[in-house]
């Protein structure tokens, strides 16, 4: 489906697809899989690398010889760019927005590890971030240089558009027969590839999204903005019944984006006890704490497999 897109390898092997057979035992479900997007080679992996691999074909096609990135100091996006940038010999401009005075740590700490330019903004809000990225573009093509600014959503889609033709095979080759597919809910990008790659494969796979950061309606049409520009990418056609099979969930949110939640740290440690999987309280422990509560509802129910998505973000664990 994606050959005609220009594109690099920075995954490498299929990430693993694991039983998690302790977790099945303390929920007393036989069928519970993990899809494991933090174990791949490039500094810690997690699901920005699959969008990476596009977004870096598309700047390499275009010609350009730098890339520039912008997120909070947290940001596993950032981190990965300046990891991508090291591997291939690219240099790379982080802007970061926060306190300015705010030490380096985890993500951030690597991203200056991995020898990435790193452009301090102070407390601007997303909006004033993204003008001040416009803004850094123009003054590099200015002074004679061709960046390329990370982050297009339908382009970084395409990364999960692939997933899902990985986690198919995976599916089919280890018998897993998987019929929920459980995901984190923020900007949209990995939720809307997935979901599309699934569909254009013609997988029967119900989603469900935990929301980390906006609710049900916001949730929606960011996701369904993401799905539709990366369809018209690839000039596939969307099914009409595509956001039936998409159930979004609020119950995990708590006080909002990044805000432990009791139900978080317990995920946490339950999967760290039963299954040694680090899972930090940003993204990744509100979406166990969501897969833990689908099941013991039975939303799950116990003769249906079901996988979630591990999307990474190991070093924010250092943070907390």
């Amino acid at each position: 489906m994606l050959d005609t897109f220009p594109w690099v390898d920075l995954v490498g092997a299929p990430t693993p697809l694991e039983r998690m057979s302790r977790i099945g035992e303390v929920l007393g479900h036989p069928a519970i899989w993990v899809k494991r997007d933090d174990c791949m080679p490039l500094a810690f992996g997690g699901n920005k690398v699959r969008s990476l691999e596009f977004w870096i074909g598309e700047a390499k096609a275009q010609g350009s010889d730098m890339l520039v990135v912008a997120g909070a100091l947290p940001s596993n996006q950032c981190r990965l760019t300046a990891a991508a940038g090291a591997k291939l010999g690219i240099e790379v401009l982080v802007l970061y927005a926060g306190d300015s005075e705010a030490p380096l740590r985890g993500n951030a700490m690597l991203t200056e590890l991995l020898g990435a330019d790193i452009r301090r903004l102070g407390p601007v809000s997303e909006e004033e971030r993204g003008a001040l990225a416009q803004q850094a573009m123009a003054e590099l093509r200015a002074a004679g240089r061709r960046p390329y600014l990370i982050g297009d959503p339908f382009v970084g889609a395409l990364g999960y558009v692939r997933a899902a033709e990985e986690l198919t095979a995976q599916d089919l080759q280890q018998g897993a027969g998987l019929r929920h597919i459980v995901l984190p809910g923020s900007m949209g990008v990995t939720e809307a590839g997935l979901i599309l790659g699934a569909a254009l494969l013609d997988r029967d796979w119900r989603f469900h999204l935990v929301s980390v950061e906006y609710d049900a309606a916001e949730l929606t049409a960011r996701l369904t903005e993401n799905i539709l520009g990366a369809a018209a990418l690839m000039d596939q056609a969307v099914p009409t019944d595509l956001m039936d099979r998409v159930e979004i969930h609020t119950g995990e949110l708590g006080g909002g984006y990044g805000v432990v939640t009791e139900a978080s740290l317990a995920a946490a440690r339950t999967m760290a006890a039963n299954e040694a999987l680090m899972i930090e309280q940003v993204y990744v422990a509100k979406t166990f704490a969501g897969l833990l509560n689908l099941v013991r509802s039975g939303a799950i129910p116990k003769d249906e497999a079901a996988c979630i998505l591990h999307t990474g973000g190991t070093p924010s664990l250092f943070e907390q």
